[in-house]
């Protein structure tokens, strides 16, 4: 089913993990909409989504939302330690039958569900972010008219805002309030 052209870093999943989340929240999602997130981020050959596999992944999605939304690294690592306990297979590295370089996986096999392959692979990816990184993998937009999520990574002040246009949004509406 799931045939990657490349294999992705942790931090390469972890940023398809985020547009996932953010397009598997939108009410108005089409299994379209998501198989071009999928592509965006590597996934090659046919992307047949069905409206169950899209009920499954807005599940995963809802769980790995709660790993963002987690203020520290300690509650950001249990969170998801809660996740992995639950929903993930065991440590295993496959091929894809040979198609791509070894890597890890944490899904049932390499014809896992939707919606399992991508609790598994973010859990995967989000673990070793916080595990490299010791913080929190990302956050939740702080803006008002946003509740993207968006990862932390690399030096400098912590991240509020999931985008530049968000913080600049928030920042003229505070500015228009004080005027």
């Amino acid at each position: 089913m799931r045939y990657i052209a490349r294999v992705l870093t942790s931090n390469a999943t972890a940023r398809r993990t985020a547009a996932l989340v953010n397009v598997l929240a939108q009410e108005t999602a089409t299994p379209e909409a998501v198989a071009d997130v999928l592509r965006e981020h590597g996934e090659s050959g046919p992307v047949d989504l069905t409206p169950a596999d899209l009920t499954a992944m807005r599940t995963a999605a809802t769980s790995l939302r709660e790993v963002f939304a987690a203020p520290t690294t300690d509650t950001a690592a249990e969170a998801l330690n809660r996740l992995l306990r639950k929903s993930t297979g065991r440590l295993r590295l496959t091929a894809h039958h040979g198609t791509t370089p070894w890597h890890p996986h944490l899904d049932s096999d390499d014809d896992a569900p939707w919606g399992e392959w991508l609790l598994a692979s973010s859990c995967l990816a989000l673990a070793v972010l916080i595990w490299d990184g010791q913080r929190p993998p990302g956050g939740i937009c702080a803006s008002t008219t946003c509740a993207n999520v968006y990862l932390t990574q690399g030096s400098g002040p912590p991240r509020r805002y999931c985008s530049r246009r968000c913080a600049t949004r928030e920042r003229v509406a505070a500015h228009r309030r004080r005027q």
